[in-house]
């Protein structure tokens, strides 16, 4: 009896493993979050340089907590707050400092504005005396800290306040905001979305002045949206958005000094006529204001020091580009008010330092790599840290270098992507790891060496659950397209057979600057080419030309024309891969969003005798519907280039199609309108041509909430079925067998 039971026992536990290993995913398996890592959430160094706090939420009592914890031992020293000891409030999802870390800011509630702002409730929990206050009865934007604690600014429908915590008073600033009319302080929905900002205001070092930018929509071009919701009638979202060659926001930049209770303008010694104030700084000098102001075309930028207290203003450095140049948060000021910046004007991404007066000191890093990100300046030790391609175009390092551009060193050793944390003092760094083959680890490292010291949070538990399941390896390679050698990735069928012909499904997104293919731990796409592997599908990425982390040259080959070279590249890629003896070439599909969007459809117009199938989410059709600063940065404007803009439009070329298209969109979509969708629509109609769409109600850019991702997914995966699958091609053999009957 015993015996026999083993036996079972020892039968069940094989055969339990097997299936294991052998299960598959499913769609609901990538969006029920069987594949959701575990992080490190609202990551601080402390002042001391010795501990860190992070966000900690109980599920189970829907309760959150800031937590300290020591660098060096890693174990957590005491609960900073916990939500459950706050009266009337359950838990809250954010934080912030104060400079002397003597208060915190909690984010309690939030609502979505666009893509990066949000109305949220915030109190300040005051860490001395336990204090807690609610910052505001209303929903506000972007709350900020003086310096010294004393008070916080914030923006509440388009002006600008000052609160005091000791007394407790509000002091409203700006009188003059207005929806889609006037903006302070807050930027409007084309700078939030390509200059990457909503805060535009910003506390000098004494705090006793703010300075901000002011945005007059009054010219710009309004756009509505249809909002269907659960009512009897629709409503309408309207906001100002400038389409390529229309008219943008009045920018001007204006400075409240809160000792005087004035407000002033402040301009610059030169006279700009349409222009963009990109970024604002004040230095370490309370009366020095830094702002980079750019013309239209953003192929000049030109970095300012005003001051406020003399009213006077000088242009310290002026960079320009035949194509464009970038704007970066990267600018830092050293004590003596010397600072670090980062440009391409060597034909890559590197560090230089330049005195306060724009005079060059040095160039800090050089070579045919990118620098990829800047992490800051030790003063004590002169070094420099930050991550780059170096070693490798797919992978990320984090190094350090010598202010004087010496004593390099890779900190990081397991090639992958690898990105830095550092302590306030850069003793330690938390290092943040993954590669395509293992997922986030979190370790704490010597900053000086690079040394391990310990690990601190693992996905282990996902490695091994990922492992039950049949996967295959993503293989990295780079492929010889157009006399370029391009990156790429591939994943096969786990059961793979050279002597078998596999269909192919080709993802990209191109645009400029970006990069797919990466060596970093999966995305939810990369479980969804993971499915489509287990059903029968050869994956693949390419990152052609105009993409990014190669060289200034590589990705601005692209500038006037968007979406010629970038085609060319993935037609030409797909019919490589499509002579391999093991790809079908007769069934190669292609999709993209956004941009990518914009490329897959153009990529089966255009390459209409290699691509059979493809599929576009949210895509552009034409950049006349884009905005502003994103196109004229690549395209300058189309009363300019209408060459350019008109010739590789997707919309202009719906005469084309011969293959299968399937075109789907949010109705709910700010950033690209559905109207791209509903232009390309009617195209296809007037040319006759059979193609399937979807609108997903109210849905935004992302196209989330819900089931929608599944059923957007879902949807997706059964129109590769049916287009590139075997049952297509069972189901053409049954045509012919009905036809020969009939004939």
């Amino acid at each position: 009896m015993k015996f026999s039971r083993i036996i079972a026992v020892i039968g069940f536990l094989v055969t339990t493993l097997v299936t294991a290993q052998n299960k598959q995913i499913s769609l609901e398996d990538i969006w029920n979050g069987t594949f959701r890592t575990e992080g490190m959430q609202a990551l601080h160094s402390m002042n001391n340089g010795k501990q860190y706090s992070v966000l900690n939420f109980d599920r189970s009592a829907r309760t959150a907590s800031i937590d300290i914890y020591d660098y060096k031992t890693l174990k957590k020293v005491k609960t900073l707050v916990n939500s459950s000891d706050l009266e009337g409030i359950q838990a809250f999802f954010d934080y912030s400092f104060s400079k002397d870390e003597s208060k915190i800011l909690l984010t309690t509630q939030s609502q979505p504005v666009f893509r990066r702002s949000t109305l949220g409730e915030y109190y300040i929990y005051d860490t001395n005396t336990k204090g807690l206050s609610k910052l505001s009865e209303n929903l506000v934007q972007e709350p900020t800290f003086s310096p010294d604690g004393s008070k916080v600014a914030y923006g509440f429908q388009n002006n600008l306040y000052v609160k005091d915590l000791s007394s407790g008073e509000t002091k409203q600033l700006t009188f003059d905001g207005k929806k889609n009319s006037i903006i302070n302080g807050i930027t409007d929905w084309v700078y939030e979305e390509e200059f990457s900002f909503v805060r535009a205001f910003d506390w000098n070092a004494d705090g006793d002045k703010i300075a901000f930018i002011r945005f007059d929509e009054t010219e710009v071009p309004e756009f509505s949206m249809d909002v269907f919701g659960s009512g009897l009638y629709q409503t309408q979202q309207v906001f100002k958005y400038p389409k390529a060659g229309e008219k943008n926001s009045k920018v001007s930049l204006h400075l409240y000094d809160l000792k005087s209770d004035t407000l002033t303008e402040i301009k610059v010694d030169k006279s700009y006529d349409d222009f963009y104030i990109a970024r604002l700084n004040w230095t370490n000098d309370a009366d020095v204001l830094s702002a980079q102001y750019m013309n239209r075309h953003q192929n000049e930028l030109d970095l300012w020091m005003i001051d406020t207290a003399k009213s006077t203003s000088k242009l310290v450095l002026a960079e320009t580009d035949k194509a464009y140049v970038d704007v970066t948060f990267n600018l830092t000021f050293l004590k003596d008010n010397s600072f670090i910046w980062t440009s391409e004007k060597n034909g890559y991404n590197h560090i230089y330092h330049y005195t306060k007066d724009g005079e060059l000191i040095n160039q800090v890093t050089d070579g045919d790599w990118e620098v990829t990100n800047y992490y800051g300046f030790d003063e004590d030790s002169k070094t420099i840290f930050y991550q780059s391609v170096e070693n490798g175009s797919i992978n990320r390092d984090v190094y350090s270098v010598k202010l004087n551009g010496k004593n390099k060193k890779r900190l990081t050793k397991r090639d992958g992507t690898n990105s830095a944390s550092f302590s306030a003092d850069f003793t330690y760094f938390i290092n943040t790891h993954s590669s395509a083959t293992s997922p986030q680890e979190y370790t704490l490292n010597d900053s000086k060496s690079g040394k391990l010291i310990k690990s601190i949070k693992d996905n282990d538990k996902l490695a091994q659950k990922v492992n039950d399941y049949v996967t295959s390896k993503k293989e990295f390679s780079t492929i010889s397209v157009n006399g370029n050698e391009l990156n790429m990735w591939m994943i096969k069928p786990a059961d793979f057979d050279p002597n078998k012909k596999y269909p192919l499904f080709m993802y990209q997104y191109s645009g400029p600057g970006s990069q797919q293919v990466a060596n970093r731990w999966n995305g939810t796409n990369d479980y969804w080419y993971q499915h489509l592997a287990q059903e029968g599908y050869i994956v693949a990425c390419v990152d052609g030309r105009g993409t990014g982390l190669k060289g200034a040259a590589f990705k601005k080959v692209t500038q006037n024309e968007l979406g010629k070279y970038e085609v060319e590249d993935q037609i030409e890629a797909a019919k490589k891969l499509g002579a391999l003896p093991y790809i079908d070439e007769s069934r190669i599909g292609i999709w993209g969003w956004s941009y990518g969007g914009f490329m897959s459809s153009n990529a089966l117009f255009k390459g209409n005798d290699v691509f059979k199938m493809a599929i576009a989410v949210a895509p552009v059709t034409s950049w006349r519907f884009y905005d502003t600063i994103y196109t004229e940065r690549y395209m300058t404007t189309p009363q300019e280039n209408p060459s350019g803009y008109d010739g590789n439009s997707p919309i202009n070329h719906v005469d084309k199609l011969k293959g299968d298209f399937l075109l789907i969109h949010g109705s709910g979509d700010d950033n690209v309108h559905l109207q791209n969708t509903m232009r390309m629509v009617e195209a296809l109609v007037q040319a006759n041509k059979q193609f399937e769409w979807m609108v997903y109600p109210d849905k935004n850019h992302g196209i989330y909430g819900g089931n929608t991702r599944l059923h957007l997914y879902t949807k997706m995966t059964d129109f590769i079925h049916k287009t590139l699958g075997d049952k297509r091609v069972k189901s053409d053999k049954k045509e012919e067998v009905k036809s020969k009957i009939k004939g």
